[in-house]
């Protein structure tokens, strides 16, 4: 996701983040439903944070980057915003586990299983399927392979472009998300088709 500076502080601004996020709030508002404490993995820009921070008032936003300069940006919209259920930005790797303790009962990723190492998906879930209370939400967002296939000519062109940038990212599988789902005691509850050839996915945390 691209995102530059276009204000005198340390706000970030992802083009894309202004476009999908009306979108991906139609879906996240049905899905958080009962949910009262959000952690939000690679928060980036801090755009979403804010957006559905206000759209759902009766959620504790808790966005998180492992990126000095996405924290600062999350901090800065946060400022912006005052808004009382959006917490300071966590410095959290995925790929650093256990994770500090947080209070959570639902976690979002937009965007991130793409652009990081297959060991990171590995990680998030593990950590939902350990963390996660019966009937949990995960939501993940973004490009997916379906049966191995990109949903989109689009699609296959970004996941060569990424795969260029760094071997170990790439468009994940929709079967393989399936599998370390049912790895980590998760399963899908609904996918959802969305602008721009992405998809949303709910899991849900099963009963022990």
């Amino acid at each position: 996701m691209q995102e530059e500076h276009r204000t005198g502080d340390a706000r970030l601004f992802s083009p894309a983040a202004a476009r999908n996020r009306a979108p991906i709030q139609d879906v996240l508002t049905k899905a958080l439903e009962g949910s009262s404490r959000v952690l939000e993995i690679a928060s980036g820009s801090g755009e979403h944070a804010v957006h559905f921070a206000a759209a759902l008032p009766n959620v504790h936003w808790q966005p998180s980057d492992p990126e000095p300069r996405a924290r600062a940006s999350i901090a800065a919209w946060r400022d912006a915003a005052a808004l009382d259920n959006l917490a300071p930005p966590l410095e959290l790797n995925v790929l650093e586990r256990p994770w500090a303790k947080q209070e959570f009962d639902a976690l979002v990723a937009i965007n991130m299983l793409h652009i990081a190492p297959w060991e990171a998906s590995l990680a998030l879930f593990g950590e939902a399927g350990a963390r996660l209370p019966e009937g949990g939400v995960l939501f993940l967002y973004g490009p997916f392979l379906r049966d191995g296939v990109p949903t989109a000519p689009s699609n296959a062109a970004f996941d060569a472009d990424l795969r260029r940038r760094d071997p170990s990212w790439g468009i994940r599988a929709l079967e393989a998300i399936r599998t370390l789902a049912r790895a980590n005691g998760l399963a899908i509850e609904r996918i959802v088709e969305m602008p721009a050839n992405n998809l949303s996915v709910v899991l849900r945390r099963r009963a022990a």
